[in-house]
């Protein structure tokens, strides 16, 4: 598994837990990788459509997309 996946697999983790959202920084932070690496993962999860991204000013809030479930 690339270095790259094993990102992507903790950030789906760490963004389950807040649900507010989180900058790039803080991610990189938590995951203990660069900024770089993280914005290579956070831009495959919104390329999958798993990610929302929420502009305040000049920070991106990062968050799940919520489950929408069709009956």
């Amino acid at each position: 598994m690339a270095k790259v996946d094993k990102v992507i697999l903790e950030i789906k983790k760490i963004l389950k837990k807040n649900q507010r959202g989180l900058t790039i920084q803080e991610l990189s932070e938590k995951t203990k990788v660069s900024r770089i690496t993280t914005s290579m993962a956070l831009m495959n999860l919104i390329g999958q459509g798993l990610l929302d991204v929420r502009e305040i000013g000049n920070c991106k809030l990062h968050y799940l997309k919520k489950r929408v479930k069709n009956k």
